[in-house]
This record gives C-alpha cells, structure tokens and sequence, in this order.
C-alpha cells in the first residue's frame, strides 16, 4: 500500500549493496497514466522531485539521491503515461505494421526495455514498483517482471515484496494473513518473491517468519523484519543487521565471509556516524516553515530532509513547525515567536501567499534568521517592495493584472546556448524552468560566503521570475541586492539584504541536492543561524 516505504526499502538495498564495493542504479516504475507528477497536486501525489536533467519524478527519487549519491535521469522513471505515449507514436509511425497494438507484447515489452537499459554499466539495476499488489494500473508491470524473471533466470533477477503485518493491540500480535494474500495474488500472477520484507511495528519472532515461510513459498531466512524507524537513516542498517542485503548476496551467489565483514565496516562507517548525530544531538532549534501544503509531510519531504541535513551538520536536532500559510496573520506571528529561523518554501498561486509575506515581514523587522525558497524568493522581493520600497502595489502575474508586476511571466530564457519560449496559455506539464543551471555569485556577498565559490549550479522548478528589467530602481529602494544571477546575467537566481543578521532567498531548489552525508551550505548556514539566534 502507499507510503509504506518502498522507495526507502528501495534506496536502503541500493546504499547497502554500495558498502558491499557494488555500483547500482535506480528506477522507478509508476502505473499512474499521467506524463509525469508534475501537473499533480502536492496532497495528491506528494511532492515533485526535480533531476538535474529537469526531469520532474516520484518524490522516491529523492531518497534515491540521498541515500546512494548516485544522480538518476528521466531514463530512470518510467510512468504508464510515457509508455503508452511512445508505443503511439511509435503505432502512428508505422512501426507496427500488419499487427493490432496490445498490451502484451507491445506495452510489457516497452517495460521491459526500460527496466534492462543501460543494466551492463551497473552490478545491480534495483528497480521499484510503485502502487499496490492487485491494482489494476500495476498489472502490465507485473506481467513485465514475471516475463523478465523467466528470461533473466533466478541468477539474474531477485523479487522483493514489501508487504505490511499488522499489529493488533487487543489481542497482542501481529497478523500475517495480509502478507499471505498479497503474495498469493502475486503468485496468481505468475510472480514468486524471493524475499519478503515485513513491514511492522513490533519484532518478527522466529515462529511467524516460520509460518509466513511455509504459507509464501519463500526460504525462513529470507523473511526480513523492517521495523519501523525514527529515522528514515537508521533504516538501512537496521536493515543490514536484519539480514537483507546477505540475503540479497546469498540469492545471486556472491555471499562470502570476508564480504560480510566488509560490509559491516563500510556501513558502521557511513550510517553509524549520522546514527549518532540524530540520536544524540548537543543542541537544539526550533524552525517554522511557513507554507500552503502542511498537512501533508511528504509534500515537502526534501525540504524536511534538507533541514535535518543542516541539523546533522551541526550536531542538533531540528525541530519544524509546520504554520499553515492560510491561516490568520496574528496566528502566524504567534507562532514565528517561539522560532529561531523562518523558511518559506516553493508554492503556487495566491492561496496563502499573503500569510506567508506576513511571516517575511515578521522575520525581517525582528531579525530572525530567513530563508525563501523559489516562491518564497518571490514573495520576499514583494514583501520588501511593498514595506521597504513604498510600492504598496507591488505583486506577482500570477496573482493579479493589476499593479506593479515585480514577478512576472518569463516567456523565453536561455538555456545551453538555446532559447527556450513559452506562452502563458500554453501547456502546463513540464514547461517550467526545470532542472539544473549556473548561478553567478558576487564576491563580497552572503551567498558567496555561504558557498565559498562565485559560481554554482542548482536544479529549479518555476514559471515566473523576478523583473529586474523593469523594476530594478525600486529594488535598490527596497535595499535588495541580488548577489546570484543567472549565466547571462538577466534572471536573478538569490537575494539577500544587508540590514539584517541572515536573510536570503534563492529561486532554485537546494534541497534537492542535499544530501545527509553532504548538507546544502544554505541548509547548514541557516541551522547555524538560527542556534546563534537562539543562543541570544
């Protein structure tokens, strides 16, 4: 079922067999029928992880990322949308002449071809499935992963079935039941796993490993306990004491002692120290984050991710509070009051958009540490033309036609030496300025002091841009210094401002490129901020 934690069993396999000296790539197979998630709304879907490439994917990718190091591609994320969409037009092309276009061979076989692309440059290809056993979006892939194991042969291909134990509290014990259902509905379907991994919340004792053994067709020591975590980076080792990648080592004959003995090192080495760092933090702070999606953790999951990274830099713990950028103003002020930082994240449309102005205003005038990403730029840039430069007007084209549009739509940019044109009606799924590109940094500045360098890249996901062209007077009025530009020099890409302790804000996405091992620098600088702040 969702949000059971396929994509982080998927990256734990990943970062596991890594420590092992294996190299890996990751993919991911969605049975929505949608191009890609990035016409989906944040509660629907969760949030929209951007590649370097542009490529906008399941929020899963980011765990990839994150877990692995390894960067994946928009050929590492397949959706039911993509695939239908080249089978036509391979259909339309003539491609399939003198035969009827079914779902098997032709849509299986387009799966299949996905899953073995680029498989001879890697030891291993993991690849996730996503959605649940049964659903009948999923059942070509299915199909595609029975046929594939019978070409690929047990030497070849491993199945392994995340699946959940329920704990029933009255009665004191985990049920299996479920787990036997799911995989007799995937044995239905011509799919024996290899390896269960039990998703629960109390220990796995020997006797039901036993009985799900018997009942699943599968060998004892291959039924793993996935206990649940308080941490997403306690899991792969868990996972590793547990047994899975011996498990997974045993099943293509590469289990050898002196394997095991390296791997317990290489892990102990890469998952202990941050181990340490989230359970026994020195400090603590407190950050708000104000945004429009709230209800929902996954809608921001790099962003939480991202500040834990900051906390981990500097051994403490972070604690978010959530604000619901809808709320009432005084509510909001209320709450940034008991904060050491404030952080406005990416968002779209006028919905929340003045609370979250309100929470800018509130973190400029007493001086709390600010950090805005992508609309929380924009709104910055607004906040500060509408209270600093006098511009009551001062607004986005994508709220309002009426005033001074200091963010307005960007129809054409550069893009390696090319230009890129949109037009305001036009299409909305992936004409965004997607993926990475260069920032210039001014010496002197913030950013170049975060940093540490005068050029960096970021991955970006945005329609409109601020209008230095046009209002570039009023923003030195606003006492705006935009201390990032992009490569030509036309779009700015971070703002900060001078009269205050820690204030900046990037139209990029930083948290995508954060990583537990590696914190973004603006992460890290504004957790550091924010434990001085409150060390005041």
């Amino acid at each position: 079922m969702s949000s059971l934690g396929k994509g982080i069993a998927s990256a734990s396999i990943g970062t596991l067999l890594q420590a092992r000296g294996y190299s890996v790539r990751m993919k991911k197979l969605d049975p929505y029928i949608n191009v890609d998630p990035g016409t989906m709304s944040p509660y629907k879907h969760g949030e929209v992880f951007v590649m370097e490439d542009g490529c906008e994917a399941d929020l899963d990718f980011g765990h990839y990322e994150r877990f692995t190091g390894v960067q994946c591609t928009a050929d590492d994320s397949l959706t039911t949308g993509k695939v239908y969409e080249k089978v036509l037009l391979q259909e339309r092309r003539g491609d399939y002449l003198g035969s009827d276009v079914q779902v098997i061979p032709h849509i299986t076989n387009e799966i299949k071809n996905f899953i073995m692309a680029g498989h001879e440059r890697v030891d291993f290809t993991i690849c996730e499935i996503g959605g649940t056993v049964g659903d009948i979006e999923g059942l070509p892939y299915i199909e595609a992963i029975r046929q594939l194991k019978i070409s690929l042969g047990s030497a070849g291909a491993a199945c392994v079935h995340l699946t959940y134990l329920p704990y029933m509290k009255t009665s004191e014990e985990l049920k299996t039941k479920p787990t036997q259902h799911s995989v007799k509905l995937l044995q239905s379907m011509g799919v024996q796993p290899d390896i269960i991994l039990c998703r629960c919340e109390k220990e796995v004792s020997d006797e039901i490993k036993a009985k799900l053994s018997m009942f699943c067709n599968v060998k004892k020591e291959n039924v793993v306990e996935a206990l649940d975590a308080e941490s997403i980076y306690l899991i792969p080792r868990r996972y590793h004491l547990a047994g899975l990648d011996r498990q997974v080592c045993v099943h293509f004959g590469l289990e050898t002692p002196e394997l095991e003995e390296r791997a317990e090192v290489k892990i102990c080495e890469k998952w202990g120290a941050v181990e340490h760092a989230i359970r026994m933090p020195s400090k603590a702070v407190k950050i708000a984050v104000v945004g429009k999606y709230t209800k929902l953790k996954d809608a921001y999951i790099s962003l939480s991710q991202a500040i834990c990274h900051g906390g981990i830099a500097h051994d403490a713990r972070v604690e978010i509070d959530w604000v619901d950028a809808g709320m009432d103003q005084r509510d909001i002020e209320n709450r940034l009051r008991a904060a050491s930082g404030v952080l406005v994240p990416g968002g779209f449309d006028i919905s929340g958009a003045e609370g979250k102005i309100a929470a800018i205003k509130f973190a400029r005038e007493k001086k709390i540490p600010f950090f805005g990403i992508c609309f929380g730029l924009q709104l910055a840039v607004i906040e500060s033309c509408r209270n600093v430069g006098g511009a009551t007007s001062a607004t986005s084209r994508e709220f309002s036609d009426n005033g001074e549009m200091v963010i307005d739509f960007m129809d054409k940019w550069e893009l390696n030496g090319t230009i890129e044109a949109r037009n305001p009606s036009g299409a909305k799924g992936g004409t965004m300025r997607l993926g990475s590109y260069l920032c210039k940094i001014s010496v002197g500045t913030l950013a170049h002091k975060i940093y540490a360098a005068t050029e960096t890249t970021e991955r970006h996901r945005h329609r409109f841009e601020v209008n230095i062209k046009k209002y570039k007077e009023l923003f030195a009025k606003a006492d705006l210094h935009f201390s990032g530009m992009s490569a030509d020099g036309l779009l700015p890409e971070i703002v900060e401002r001078r009269d205050h302790p820690f204030f900046i804000a990037t139209q990029a996405h930083p948290e995508f490129k954060s990583h537990p091992f590696a914190p973004h620098p603006l992460f890290s600088s504004f957790i550091k901020a924010a434990i001085d702040h409150s060390a005041r």
